[in-house]
């Protein structure tokens, strides 16, 4: 499951992502409004196996994948999700596969399937007299064996297509034209081939009309030779030219064994366990050359990515659950042991400490403190080589060690590096203390791993391999003794008594913790209302959206697919009329190309209750006019809403400026003209809005932001291979050359509008705020670095409280320790926060901000607007953040 939680990291060009489901009927957007809001029967199928699959995991755990996996179907390379090999004695369970497979297709996924067919060909040809050869656990195939193997593969094939079309699965065979090869070794292997290139175009074809691929692993060499090839290679290959989210073997063991123990391996790390491994005695044959085969297959793809060996009915907990199911294997890292500071590298350290510390980043111990307190008594640092975990154990000669520090990045606890880390500490101390704060989010992994603790005053102490309670007590009181663990630890009497860890599953590989959403409840802080304030409606309102074929109007289509009251209607785009609009999965709605004549009349009849803008610059005003028109025209009812999410009407005084966070959310709910904030723009204010009182004229803070390319905005005129209009980003990655490019770099748009709007907090003064923007080679994501200037000293705790105090209560804020990466914003609803330093002197706070361009920077906040207009609960629609 750790390759679906890390592929979320590396596979983040989500255009397809907002686009959601492609299956979309074409009709007339006059369709009586009874039969829109009839569910299609695809998603009705959708939402009842989302339902089964909570029963194998946790809701959240199931909706995270679930969105993950919707990433990768992208209409322009859409064979994004998996590739799935499919052993030949799995076969034997064909109905097991079969309802394995079409659960997927049933979500909205589209795994690409090649399948072997070993114990099947060995039956036919025993059954034919032909004695099967083998060479290095390579089948030496002659023309007798690949006319048999042929027509196995061809009536194996045929079966898991038969198979999934009964279950309702529309299934594709691909026996040839996509496998190019030479011959392996022509004297010694006979007719077997070696993979040259990989074909996608029939994969893709079969994904764009609906259909599951379903591949056998025959090749065909330049003059036209039908090639036998090893299935496993097969799937590796197009592995590499796919570089698919998830790389799964299906065997009927259900994963890979220890060949004397006979325990499942559950965890293959290969940098630091391969060439041991392979040192084994039972590793051999069949085994030996599939690890050979899967370790070429990682160290060509990106780190990230990973193998799961499971069975077919585990597919689901494999994919959408955190335990996962069977074997995964992946790279990993090499890890190491220093006995010195310097070994390791002083500034390394310093940078892990500085970073990830919560004593330093709460302003509790200075760094200096840190170091000074590690070279007291003798000490070894364990870590892995990129330093996503560091761990600091001290050891004087005679005493019980006390692990001092767990440092670990995100990607070190999701990628399991923490776990490996903690197995060599716990092969080099029978006995170990280690302690924690009560808030750690991943607290549960330490009663995990832990004999027993004691938990006090915010604090916890955790042990292994003491089982005396009164040894645990004396040891205790000596580490106080000699100053080895700080006493705020320490149980008092009878209140705190040590209580052993709960057990907990074994097998368990990510923290499910960290998908634990950090959004504090709703309090009674400003803006929410109060007991007297009235009901959110629920009554159904109409929406039309004018410029949808962008990123951010495909982002709010998306969300509105999930909103309980509010129907998008009509959908407007000059390039795009008459297509079916994807990502909106309530009601089949098809583009339409609406004038500004149109729009006055929809809005003198009150054909739409709001009105959503998403144009460029300079483009709403016509039809703003046109709607300002209509509501003077009607004879009944109240005029529409309107939300722009341009820049055009920011700076206008007739229009509520609507970033909820900071400004009256009562003002927003009485207004009908709505300016959505723009992303750096919301940021910026959110990141200075805490520190207003700290203000220091003339020096104004500064912030320096780096946005994905969908912020530059999409390509006009551009079509897909088949001529439909689509969706390119102006900037991609590859013009970037994987650097930043910097632009604006004075008077932006955002700097303004950041300044005017935070000067209304002020009493009778205006500021000014000095922002430089960078467009980055991600896709989505916006991270702004805050430094301003103090006008008195604070601590880093202090300022981290001031944070915690603005926003106490706002479900879409999040407030973190460390310093917020594009992981942490990126496909996130909200906006995050940490990072919180403060110079020497106390005389300047930096703090980091982040947030999706595409969500809280534009759709998800434009929802919050619609929402407060419109007279519904604030959040409706807005799923949580995982």
């Amino acid at each position: 499951m750790l390759a679906a939680a890390n592929a979320s990291g590396r596979v983040a060009r989500r255009a397809a992502v907002l686009a959601g489901q492609r299956r979309v009927v074409q009709v007339a957007p006059s369709i009586p409004r009874s039969v829109r809001s009839i569910q299609t029967v695809a998603q009705t199928d959708r939402d009842t196996i989302t339902r089964l699959l909570y029963s194998i995991g946790t809701k959240r755990e199931v909706e995270r994948y679930l969105r993950i996996f919707s990433s990768s179907s992208n209409p322009t390379h859409p064979a994004k999700f998996a590739v799935v090999k499919v052993g030949g004695a799995v076969l034997d369970d064909l109905d097991e596969l079969a309802l394995s497979l079409s659960f997927l297709y049933r979500v909205g996924l589209y795994p690409v399937i090649v399948h072997g067919a070993g114990p099947q060909l060995n039956d036919i040809m025993d059954k034919e007299g032909v004695v099967p050869d083998y060479i290095d656990g390579i089948r030496v195939t002659n023309a007798k064996t690949l006319q048999i193997a042929r027509r196995v593969f061809q009536e194996e094939n045929l079966k898991i297509v038969t198979a999934l079309e009964k279950l309702g699965t529309r299934a594709r065979p691909i026996t040839s034209g996509v496998f190019t090869a030479d011959y392996l070794d022509k004297d010694k292997y006979g007719l077997v081939g070696k993979i040259t290139r990989v074909d996608k175009r029939p994969l893709e074809a079969s994904i764009r009309a609906g259909a599951l691929p379903i591949l056998t692993s025959l090749a065909e060499s330049a003059d036209g030779q039908i090639l036998n090839v090893n299935a496993d290679i097969a799937a590796g290959e197009l592995a590499k030219e796919l570089e698919p989210m998830k790389i799964v073997f299906l065997n009927e063991k259900g994963g890979l064994f220890h060949g004397v123990t006979g325990e499942k391996l559950d965890v293959i790390n290969l940098d630091e366990e391969y060439n041991d491994l392979m040192k084994q005695s039972w590793v051999k044959y069949g085994t030996k050359l599939k690890l050979r085969e899967i370790k070429e297959l990682l160290d060509h793809l990106p780190r990230s990515s990973s193998v799961a060996i499971i069975s077919a009915s585990s597919l689901q907990k494999e994919l959408f659950t955190d335990s996962g199911a069977g074997t995964l294997i992946r790279r990993g890292y090499k890890l190491f042991k220093h006995d010195t500071i310097e070994t390791m590298g002083a500034d390394r350290l310093r940078q892990v400490i500085r970073d990830r510390d919560p004593d330093v980043l709460s302003g509790y111990q200075t760094i200096t403190e840190v170091l000074s307190n590690l070279k007291k008594t003798p000490y070894t640092i364990y870590g892995d080589e990129p330093l996503e975990v560091v761990a600091i154990v001290s050891h004087p000669e005679g005493e019980i060690p006390v692990m001092t520090k767990l440092l670990a990045s995100r990607s070190g606890i999701l990628n399991n590096v923490v776990d490996n880390v903690f197995n060599a500490i716990k092969k080099d101390y029978r006995k170990l203390f280690w302690t924690a704060h009560a808030d750690d989010e991943n607290r549960a992994w330490h009663f995990e791993r832990a004999d027993g603790s004691f938990t006090r005053a915010g604090k916890s102490l955790f042990w292994y391999g003491i089982q005396d309670v009164n040894e645990v007590e004396r040891m205790v009181n000596e580490f106080e003794a000699k100053g080895r663990i700080d006493r705020s630890y320490l149980p008092v009497g009878p209140s705190a008594p040590p209580h052993r860890a709960q057990a907990t599953p074994s097998g368990v590989r990510s923290y499910s913790t960290m998908a634990r959403r950090a959004f504090r409840t709703p309090g009674s802080s400003r803006g929410y209302a109060t007991a007297a304030a009235p009901a959110p409606s629920t009554t159904p309102k109409r929406l039309a959206l004018i410029g949808a074929r962008g990123f951010t109007g495909q982002a709010l289509t998306g969300l509105l697919s999930n909103h309980p009251y509010l129907d998008l209607t009509h959908v407007s785009s000059r390039q795009l009329a008459g297509y079916a609009l994807d990502g909106y999965t309530k009601t089949p709605v098809t583009y339409s190309n609406l004038s500004v004549q149109d729009v006055e009349r929809m809005e003198k009849d009150g054909e739409v209750d709001a009105w959503v803008m998403a144009l460029p610059n300079g483009a709403a005003k016509p039809f703003v006019d046109a709607i300002d028109k209509g509501t003077k025209e009607r004879t009944s009812g109240e005029g529409s809403v309107i939300v722009d999410l341009s820049a055009d009407y920011r700076f206008e005084k007739e229009w509520t400026y609507g970033l909820p966070e900071l400004y009256s959310r009562a003002a927003i709910r009485a207004s009908k003209r709505v300016s959505n904030p723009g992303c750096y723009a919301t940021s910026t204010q959110l990141l200075v809005a805490p520190l207003l009182k700290y203000l220091t004229p003339p020096s104004w803070p500064t912030v320096f932001g780096m946005s994905g390319f969908s912020g530059a905005g999409t390509v006009a005129g551009a079509t897909d291979p088949d001529g439909r209009p689509t969706t390119i980003p102006k900037v991609t990655a590859e013009s970037l050359g994987g650097g930043v490019k910097p632009y604006a770099l004075t008077d932006h748009i955002h700097e303004r509008e950041a300044g005017a709007h935070l000067s209304t907090l002020l009493s009778n003064s205006a500021m000014k705020v000095a922002f430089t923007p960078n467009v980055a080679p991600w896709f989505s994501g916006i991270i702004s670095v805050m430094s301003m200037p103090l006008s008195e000293g604070i601590s880093a705790k202090e300022l981290r409280g001031l944070y915690e105090e603005k926003y106490a209560g706002e479900k879409l804020i999040r407030i973190q320790s460390g310093v917020p990466e594009v992981r942490d914003a990126q496909n996130k609803q909200g906006w995050v926060v940490g990072g919180f330093q403060v110079g020497s002197q106390g005389d300047r706070a930096v703090v980091v901000g982040g947030l999706d361009n595409l969500l809280k920077g534009a759709a998800t906040q434009c929802l919050q607007n619609l929402n407060l207009a419109l007279g519904y609960d604030e959040y409706a629609g807005i799923p949580e953040d995982k």
